[in-house]
C-alpha cells in the first residue's frame, strides 16, 4: 500500500523486452536505503516487486496485463519515473490510499499556470470517470491529487510548483498519457451497494416463484 507522496525521481537505465512482458532497471537513491528484494515499490504508480538490487539500482518485472493497462509499454531507457516505498505502519498519511493497481490511462489534454498553480486537464474513459469526483482524490503516475474540476469527459489538477518540481509532473505535455488509479474507497463501496442489491433482488425472485408470482406470470397477464 502507498500513500501517492512520490519519494525520488528515478531513472530507467535499461529495458529487457519479451514478447507481452518486460523487465526495468532503474537507477534510484532514497529508495534503496532499506530496500530489498521481494520488496514493493511503485514506479509512476505501479507496484511492482524489486527482483534484484545491483549497486545503485533496482530490477523489476512488468507483466502483460500491466503492459496493456498501464503506460508501462510506453517507458524507453533514459526516461524518469516516480518511485515510493510502500508505506511503513509506523509512518504519516500525507497522500490518500494508493494500492499501486492502476484502473486505466488517460491523456493530457490541457496544461495552462494559474498564478502559482499549474493545472493539468487529463481525458479519459468513462469507466475511470464514474469514479472522479470533485474534491475527491485520484492518483496520476502515483501522484496524490486532489480534483479541482470535472466534465462529462475529463478531469482537472492543480498542482502546486513543489509537486510539480519533485515528481514526473515536470515532464508531462500535452499529448502524454499518464496512469490513473481511482480512489478505492469508492469502488469498495459501489461493489457493496450491487452485492446487496442483487441479494435482494435474489431474495424477491425466490418469493416470488415460490408463491407462483414470476416475470413469465406478469408478461402473460399483461403487466
Amino acid at each position: 500500500m502507498f500513500t501517492g507522496i512520490v519519494e525520488e525521481i528515478g531513472k530507467i537505465c535499461d529495458i529487457t523486452r519479451g514478447r507481452h512482458s518486460a523487465t526495468l532497471t532503474i537507477e534510484a537513491n532514497k529508495v534503496l536505503e532499506d530496500a530489498k528484494i521481494g520488496d514493493s515499490i511503485a514506479v509512476n504508480g505501479i507496484c511492482l516487486t524489486v527482483t534484484s538490487l545491483p549497486s545503485g539500482r533496482l530490477t523489476a518485472d512488468v507483466m502483460h496485463e500491466t503492459m496493456n493497462r498501464t503506460s508501462m509499454g510506453k517507458l524507453r531507457p533514459g526516461d524518469r519515473v516516480g518511485l515510493e516505498r510502500a508505506m511503513p505502519v509506523n509512518g504519516r498519511f500525507g497522500g490518500h490510499i494508493v494500492a499501486g493497481h492502476a484502473d486505466g490511462t488517460g491523456t493530457i489534454e490541457d496544461i495552462r499556470k494559474d498564478d502559482n498553480a499549474i493545472w493539468y486537464t487529463v481525458r479519459t474513459s468513462p469507466e475511470i470517470m464514474k469514479y472522479i469526483v470533485e474534491k475527491g482524490s485520484v492518483a496520476l503516475d502515483g501522484i496524490s491529487l486532489t480534483v479541482a474540476k470535472i466534465t462529462e469527459n475529463t478531469f482537472s489538477i492543480s498542482a502546486i510548483p513543489h509537486t510539480v518540481a519533485n515528481t514526473v509532473l515536470k515532464d508531462r505535455q500535452k499529448g502524454d498519457m499518464v496512469n490513473i488509479e481511482n480512489d478505492i474507497v469508492g469502488k469498495y463501496i459501489e461493489k457493496l451497494i450491487k452485492y446487496d442489491e442483487g441479494k435482494a433482488a435474489g431474495a424477491e425472485n425466490k418469493k416470488n416463484a415460490e408463491s407462483g408470482i414470476t416475470s413469465e406470470f406478469l408478461m402473460r397477464h399483461g403487466f
